[in-house]
């Protein structure tokens, strides 16, 4: 696993996309040669390679749009012809846009065309290449599960659909029974030392449903200075799951814990450039607001922008503000309720404005105002904290900053409408809280432009 912006990627995804990078910039250096021209004449003396960069860049951004370096796994070939055609695709459509306005701002014709040929034919076969052969080859670490607890069954789950972790599990060692874990049990935890030298683990997970009296201690201290890493699986789940395991938190973790946050310097790094982008969203996006406020007056009668009570930053109240997607009396009979998916209080505008994220482009002004930051956990109605907190533990941690208009929860996990989805998307706010700084906030708010062109989550 290799750390970046804060979040756990696995080494293989890090190669894979340097590789496809470097193969598509060599598919169109190489067309060069078709026409007769030096590829580092042309390139570097003539100031022409960061033309090549550009498209390089645009294929790689379109594939990772597509999920492309989420999801390695290859369900169907011809799909990702399919999904390598759009990137090429839309890369000559931009470049042929580009050129429209600067035409010395092109590459050349036929290098644009070898190259692409090339890249729709190799960069698909490198890709099942690297799924068949070089994931297989990374899989090197060989992990040894102790215990029975639910969160092992987790983690098992996530690294057999996510070979590119690079992880292979030989097995389990059981409490007290085998229970229904889809692996191997080797035996009892007590027979660890047998099984790693039988087995030869490169790495051990701890996941017992209870330690006391049953760890043990002894055999797993001679087998941690034998060099052999052991670790909390609630560690190995959030490096998976990219999510806190709340079920395995202590308060004691909580209050001696020195990595968990917020750290007081990044909320106020964060707080300074969350006003930038705040003032510059409104001045962008003011086009887009008189239009949404134009449909929304003239779909449905009522007010054009939605005022509501949220919980912010240490459980302080403040007004929230978007466009109105709900009839007016929406919840004149229901009260306080989720919005649930083909909700008929929406009317049909509000849909199209909560697809697009239209509705939230007020809230620029709660940013400005210091209510909320661009990033952080989605902001509740008081009735829903109150109702919440005394049924999840540890629900009230989330209020330590500011809640965001986009945040590591709503572009991991879909719009949540039940206590489930609640207690999911506080392991992720959790997780937010623990490595809040501007290198993950850059990464979200990447990610985010991502779900808002894929119209995901709303509701």
């Amino acid at each position: 696993m290799i750390r970046l912006f804060r979040v756990f990627v696995p080494a293989s995804v890090v190669g894979l996309l340097i590789s496809e990078a470097l193969l598509v910039l060599a598919c169109y250096s190489l067309s060069l040669y078709l026409v007769g021209i030096d590829p580092a004449f042309y390139l570097f003396t003539l100031d022409n390679y960061w033309k090549l960069l550009v498209v390089t860049g645009l294929i790689i951004l379109v594939m990772y749009f597509q999920d492309l370096y989420d999801e390695l796994r290859i369900t169907s070939r011809i799909l990702l012809v399919q999904q390598v055609s759009l990137a090429v695709g839309s890369a000559l459509l931009i470049m042929a846009f580009i050129g429209y306005l600067r035409p010395d701002l092109l590459l050349g014709r036929w290098m644009m065309i070898g190259g692409s040929a090339a890249v729709l034919v190799l960069l698909p076969l490198w890709r099942v290449f690297y799924w068949r052969y070089i994931i297989s080859g990374l899989r090197t670490e060989r992990v040894l599960l102790l215990g029975n607890s639910s969160i092992l069954g987790e983690v098992v789950a996530e690294v057999v659909q996510r070979p590119e972790f690079g992880y292979s599990i030989i097995g389990y060692l059981c409490e007290e029974e085998p229970c229904d874990l889809p692996i191997n049990c080797l035996g009892p935890i007590q027979d660890v030392r047998r099984v790693c030298e039988e087995h030869r683990p490169t790495r051990i997970v701890v996941g017992m449903a209870e330690r006391r009296n049953r760890l043990p201690v002894e055999e797993l201290l001679d087998i941690r200075f034998s060099g052999i890493p052991i670790e909390d699986a609630a560690d190995t789940y959030e490096r998976a799951l990219h999510r806190v395991c709340s079920r395995k938190i202590q308060p004691s973790q909580l209050v001696f814990s020195s990595s968990l946050g917020p750290r007081h310097q990044a909320i106020v790094i964060q707080r300074f450039y969350s006003l930038i982008i705040g003032i510059i969203g409104i001045i962008v996006c003011s086009p887009l607001m008189l239009f949404a406020a134009i449909a929304v007056k003239l779909s449905s009668p009522g007010t054009v922008l939605y005022r509501q009570r949220r919980v912010g930053m240490n459980g302080r109240i403040f007004t929230v503000y978007k466009f109105r997607s709900m009839h007016s009396d929406a919840e004149a009979r229901t009260g306080a309720v989720w919005a649930k998916v083909g909700d008929p209080r929406i009317t049909p505008v509000g849909r199209w404005l909560r697809k697009l994220r239209l509705d939230e482009l007020p809230q620029f002004w709660n940013v400005v105002k210091g209510d909320m930051a661009i990033v952080g956990p989605r902001p509740e109605r008081p009735e829903f904290v109150d109702l919440l907190s005394q049924k999840i533990p540890y629900y009230r941690q989330r209020l330590a900053v500011k809640p965001g208009i986009t945040g590591w929860a709503q572009i991991n996990h879909k719009y949540g409408d039940s206590e489930l989805d609640a207690i999911i998307k506080l392991e992720y706010d959790l997780y937010y809280i623990k490595n809040v700084g501007i290198a993950l906030d850059t990464y979200i708010i990447f990610h985010t432009i991502k779900v808002m062109l894929l119209r995901r989550g709303a509701q």
